[in-house]
């Protein structure tokens, strides 16, 4: 079963929940997931890495591999 149908049978299994405190338990279950997910997604990047992103960022302006904010503002005008 791929993510995507577990995640409509979950939903139809959570629709059927009728018990105010297990849908407690399962929002706060997500909640605490969610952000162990985003703490892990967001830690500190090493000198190496801070170094390096640097380093590519000099050499995307000196290459002229960039683009001026007031042209990313005019293309996003055009998303919409």
């Amino acid at each position: 079963m791929d993510i995507q149908a577990r995640k409509i049978h979950f939903v139809q299994e959570f629709l059927r929940v009728a018990d105010d405190e297990l849908v407690t338990k399962l929002e706060r279950l997500l909640r605490i997931e969610r952000k162990k997910k985003l703490e892990k997604e967001l830690s500190p990047m090493t000198m190496k890495e801070f170094n390096e992103i640097i380093d590519k960022s000099e050499d995307d302006f000196k290459n002229e591999s960039v683009t001026e904010a007031r042209n990313l503002l005019n293309q996003i005008d055009t998303w919409k």
